[in-house]
């Protein structure tokens, strides 16, 4: 395992305690797609539920759907309106 450190003082400036840095690094590696959701839980040291609450407590969406998902959603809603 790869240990991380952070200087107290900056942590202190920031506001934050060791556990709610490591939330936060979890979380912005969701949010830019370099972890999915359940390796950033993990990291974060929640479960699923408690990582999607902490996501929506920072507006962070949980389901980020591509074009290639639109318009897989519009092929099917087309296949089946008829």
């Amino acid at each position: 395992m790869a240990t991380l450190q952070v200087p107290d003082d900056l942590l202190r400036e920031a506001g934050l305690n060791e556990a709610e840095a490591v939330v936060e690094l979890a979380c912005r590696l969701f949010e830019t797609g370099k972890l999915t959701l359940w390796p950033a839980a993990r990291l974060a040291g929640l479960d699923r539920v408690a990582m999607e609450d902490v996501l929506a407590e920072r507006s962070i969406p949980i389901y980020r759907p591509t074009l290639d998902d639109l318009a897989q959603d519009i092929s099917t809603l087309e296949r089946v309106k008829d």
